[in-house]
């Protein structure tokens, strides 16, 4: 099935008894009982299918991750509460029965700097950085480092540079280490990065794939050789996503092939627009043919569509700068999150890459003037109209 159609169908549909609901329903119960013991014994043993305890397993979740899974050509996934959930427990299951190391990339969002740094670091964990955009300084960082993990961003937050999944994919299999893609900016309508050789593809549900604004939550998607570990740790951490949450990131992710066919198509013509305005000093947009990674780009995405990200440096500009032209928007909404149907804006420095120093964040490039902006599906010419008038 193509995607759009995987969308709409996969996951739901289960027939619980006599009748067959349209949509998964939101299944509340913590717990789950049988005619037997036996049977029940059989499930909590995992020799038979069914649902005992909502940490293990839920209706609800099992439809979402089997959408999920299927949307990203994989064997198995796990729903989280959060985006960061789901990447923490794919490092975690990355790691399981490898060596304590990551190699991640330079470029990355700053609070997945923070979790490497200041969470996984100091319980012994290896992290060194290598720029993911230079196949031969991966290759180099990940022979001497002998990783158990190595860690992308398939778009990187902010500045979009687009990884070479392929690439990175063989240099990891080659080291016998797991390769783990947050793929939130470009989602399964641009890339699969399993089928490109990726172990662990991992999505904040609350940006594109849910898409509206309503809810947080992460998810994991991983092969057959990776999912007993993924499910065991969802078992023994409990990071797993409630029933209301799966039920409003299923029903988001049914029109998400749609939206972001809209959202990338505008982005482009948002992108072309600001290239032309006196006001903007640099627009970073994968679509642009002379973006550094576009080679990659024309190989890995379908023809026109780089994503819904647009990010931008105001010229001569700072913070006050900044904040006199975010304040002027009226109709993009100045907000710390992406994807939603509705376009968002955000200062990296004072949001997504906050907890870096200012140091550390002009090594990653992210200067004073920068704005990320996340294109939502509204007419383009609106976009742009507001734009302009707060440009001035």
């Amino acid at each position: 099935m193509q995607i759009h159609t995987k969308a709409v169908h996969s996951g739901d549909r289960k027939k619980p008894g006599p009748h067959t609901p349209s949509t998964t329903p939101i299944h509340t119960a913590t717990s789950y009982f049988y005619d037997s013991m036996s049977k029940l014994d059989r499930i909590f043993g995992g020799d038979e299918a069914g649902f005992s305890y909502a940490r293990f397993d839920n209706p609800s979740a099992a439809a979402l991750e089997e959408l999920c899974a299927s949307l990203e050509n994989g064997a198995a996934a796990l729903a989280c509460a959060s985006g960061m959930a789901a990447l923490h427990t794919a490092i975690l299951a990355a790691l399981t029965d490898r060596p304590k190391s990551i190699v991640a990339a330079s470029a990355l969002y700053g609070q997945t700097v923070t979790l490497l740094m200041n969470v996984l670091s100091p319980l012994g964990i290896e992290v060194r950085f290598a720029d993911a955009c230079d196949p031969d300084a991966m290759r180099a960082a990940v022979a001497e480092a002998r990783p158990g993990c190595v860690f992308i961003e398939s778009i990187s937050n902010p500045l979009l540079r687009v990884a070479p999944l392929d690439s990175i994919a063989r240099i990891a299999r080659e080291a016998g280490a797991a390769l783990v893609v947050d793929h939130t900016f470009a989602t399964p309508l641009l890339a699969r990065p399993l089928d490109l050789g990726a172990h662990f593809s991992v999505h904040s549900l609350t940006k594109f794939l849910a898409g509206h604004g309503d809810v947080l939550g992460g998810i994991v998607v991983t092969d057959a050789a990776h999912a007993p570990v993924l499910r065991a740790l969802g078992r023994n951490v409990g990071p797993v996503l409630g029933p209301f949450e799966c039920y409003l990131a299923m029903r988001g992710i049914k029109t998400f092939p749609l939206r972001m066919e809209r959202q990338c198509a505008n982005a482009g013509k948002v992108a072309e627009w600001l290239a032309g305005q006196a006001r903007v000093a640099r627009v970073y947009y994968p679509g642009d043919t002379a973006h550094p990674d576009a080679a990659t780009v024309a190989r890995l995405f379908p023809a026109g569509m780089s994503g819904a990200m647009v990010s931008f440096e105001i010229r001569d500009g700072g913070r006050e700068e900044v904040f006199g032209f975010m304040d002027s928007l009226k109709l993009i909404v100045r907000a710390t999150s992406l994807g939603d149907v509705h376009s968002m804006m955000l200062y990296p420095v004072m949001s997504s890459h906050r907890d870096l120093s200012p140091k550390h964040r002009q090594r990653m490039g992210i200067g004073e003037n920068l704005v990320r902006l996340s294109v939502g599906i509204e007419a383009a010419e609106d976009i742009i109209g507001d734009l302009a008038q707060a440009l001035g």
